[in-house]
């Protein structure tokens, strides 16, 4: 009998709990997971179990392709640091009434922590200029902005605290190689692991449901391009001694 064979039951029992807990989570995030818990378990095995017990991920979402330029190169402003360039978006989603809300998300490329999430039902280029002055204050002023020029985005008040606080913007205009790719990721991971699984039903629900998710995203869930480790697993000790960030 091979080794560790008597905790087979147990550890199966933790990959299905795992699994039905993240169903969004492929066997080597789950491997992860298990290893942040104490197992001593290889890929290799999670993999056997997994397939096994007939777990699976359902169908992703397609993949968008990037913007590339003629010569095949792909032009962008890589971050080499954390606080080197940081960048925001807006998701949607509803509450149980029908009534719409909306999600600031400000993400470090660098860490690929998510910086804040900021809920309301109608959000502005002032909430814009809000959410980064209190992040400024907090973390300093990045090297770079980057950001979507949607609607919200075209307005020169944006673009010119932005510059007037010693950051510069990365705006993405029509056609242009720049691309907001780590925002877009996330935002993907935010729809496919919490928004469409999740019924809210009031705004404030929705707050404490979201700010939680983040939280774990940042802390406990490995993430593929980190090794399978968290973006910011330090953050921990900041929470165990009472601190947080509001959002």
């Amino acid at each position: 009998m091979a080794r560790g064979r008597p905790n087979e039951v147990a550890l199966t029992a933790d990959i299905i709990a795992l699994a039905s807990q993240y169903g969004r989570y492929g066997y080597r995030r789950i491997a992860a997971l298990l290893r942040d818990a104490g197992w001593a378990v290889n890929v290799k095995r999670v993999e056997r179990i997994w397939r096994r017990e007939g777990l699976k991920v359902s169908q992703k979402q397609p993949k968008k392709g990037r913007l590339w330029l003629n010569d095949g190169s792909c032009i962008r402003l890589r971050p080499e640091h954390p606080n080197h360039v940081w960048s925001y978006d807006f998701v949607e989603s509803r509450t149980h009434d029908g009534r719409k809300f909306r999600m600031l998300n400000v993400v470090d490329e660098f860490t690929r922590e998510c910086l804040t999430i900021r809920i309301d039902r109608k959000l502005n280029f002032t909430a814009v200029i809000d959410v980064l002055t209190d992040l400024f204050i907090l973390r300093g002023v990045p090297g770079h902005v980057r950001s979507d020029n949607g609607p919200e985005f075209i307005a020169k008040a944006v673009r010119g605290w932005i510059d007037a606080v010693g950051a510069k913007t990365a705006f993405i205009e029509p056609g242009s190689p720049w691309e907001n790719g780590y925002c877009e990721s996330f935002n993907s991971k935010l729809r496919d692991e919490l928004l469409n699984g999740e019924i809210f039903y009031s705004l404030a629900e929705a707050r404490v449901v979201i700010e939680a998710w983040r939280v774990h995203y940042n802390i406990v869930r490995p993430h593929s391009s980190l090794g399978y480790r968290p973006p910011a697993p330090e953050a921990i000790h900041l929470l165990s001694r009472g601190d947080c960030c509001v959002s």
